[in-house]
């Protein structure tokens, strides 16, 4: 084992057998504090490591656990381990960590979890199952599939679920997942919710003046997105929207810049960048900056699902039927949210937009998202100690709002200034 593992010990989560440690490993020589329970967070990608940090948060803080990291391969990896390492993360090389036991690991993703010598936690990557891999009715489901669900055949310690309609699903698609599935909730949808009423902060933190609107254009990836309908979304909202009143922000999911390279999609941003559009880049917070939209112009990803719990009208950049999960909330707000039309003016359907727009309708979408609001941090720690075998701390867990967000970082040519 490396200097950070321990042999794993059995857990009333699982029925795997304690695994031995590795011969001729070297000692922990270098370790002030030792004798940790260590905790292997497996990121393949960016997006995955932005859902487990709220669960990193619970831990790392216990001077009884000890949690570092690693990034298997994975094809959407690119900037993963730079950045960890920049957010002060230790990070083991993959074939390092697999030589490694651990006493729990936790994932967003199943990729090569069956080579990681530790009781594994599966969580979800993004919102309430979003995606299908086609139209047909039998299409399976993005993180519902066997392959999903049990790692090396087997099921994992346990399948983390946002909501109680989840279990449903998951015995339809993978039975013999149930009896280590926990409803436990829904990380972004709480920080968003306890988020909201910081909305005027985030807004002077983006520099945005009394009055002016934040137009928040979200996309998910993939030949569906909204991301490709940009080379004539974009130009329309810089043109239609000539006056100081209006702000236009793109939340682009960080497998875009993955599979593009960041240096290819600023070069195809940069002509609207330069003329005021501000970007999210993929290592940064995305949660702060849709708390503050005044509408959002999305897709049937995540982020735009999410928008449903703020008080933003929201308008639909096109449909993805074939890669929507039917069950979804989101192709319920498919049928709820009004679609964006090439041929109106961009105003005139702004304005239609917050004239037909009824919370009512919105909160029953957002609703669906999880039915533990509120609770995910506590259920998960509840989760994790148990896992790990150690009582929680005698404190509440970590969660609540979220910092306000950098706007050099999104408009890092102008500043908090659109250029005239």
């Amino acid at each position: 084992m490396s200097a950070f593992g321990t042999p794993t010990r059995s857990s009333d989560l699982s029925d795997l057998s304690p695994l031995p440690a590795l011969p001729g490993t070297p000692p922990r020589q270098w370790l002030t504090l030792t004798g940790r329970r260590t905790v292997l967070v497996v990121a393949h990608t960016v997006t995955y490591v932005k859902r487990l940090l709220d669960v990193v948060a619970l831990l790392e803080s216990d001077f009884r656990v000890q949690v570092v990291f690693t990034v298997p391969p994975h094809e959407l990896s690119d900037g993963t381990v730079r950045y960890l390492r920049r957010s002060g993360g230790a990070v083991l090389p993959w074939e390092e960590a697999t030589r490694t036991s651990f006493d729990l690991a936790v994932a967003a993703g199943p990729r090569a979890m069956d080579r990681v010598r530790a009781r594994v936690v599966l969580l979800p990557h993004g919102a309430c199952f979003l995606k299908r891999f086609a139209a047909a009715a039998d299409s399976p489901v993005f993180g519902l599939r066997r392959e999903d669900l049990l790692p090396g055949g087997r099921p994992p310690a346990a399948v983390v679920l946002a909501h109680e309609a989840d279990r449903a699903a998951l015995a339809r698609s993978c039975p013999e997942a149930l009896p280590v599935a926990h409803v436990v909730g829904d990380p972004a949808h709480d920080r968003i919710v306890a988020s909201l009423p910081r909305r005027d902060a985030y807004r002077r933190a983006l520099g945005l003046h009394p009055g002016q609107r934040l137009i928040a254009v979200t996309s998910t990836w993939g030949p569906e997105s909204s991301f490709a309908r940009f080379e004539t979304l974009l130009p329309r909202l810089v043109h239609e929207l000539r006056d100081d009143l209006h702000r236009v922000v793109v939340l682009v999911h960080p497998n875009v810049w993955s599979g593009h390279g960041a240096r290819q999609v600023r070069a195809w941003l940069a002509s609207w960048t330069e003329r005021g559009v501000g970007v999210v880049p993929p290592d940064m917070d995305w949660r702060p900056v849709l708390c503050a939209a005044d509408l959002i112009v999305g897709d049937h990803g995540s982020v735009t699902l999410y928008g449903t719990l703020t008080e933003a009208p929201i308008l639909l950049a096109g449909r993805a039927d074939d890669e929507t999960n039917p069950e979804s909330p989101a192709a319920e707000l498919a049928l709820l949210a009004p679609a964006l039309s090439p041929f109106h003016p961009l105003a005139g359907q702004f304005a239609y937009a917050a004239a037909e727009y009824r919370r009512p309708a919105y909160a029953a979408v957002a609703a669906r998202i999880t039915s533990e609001p509120g609770r995910f941090h506590r259920n998960m720690r509840a989760l994790l100690y148990r896992s790990l075998g150690l009582g929680q701390p005698a404190h509440a867990a970590p969660g609540g709002p979220l910092p306000v967000p950098d706007a050099s970082l999104i408009w890092p040519a102008t500043g908090r200034e659109v250029p005239a």
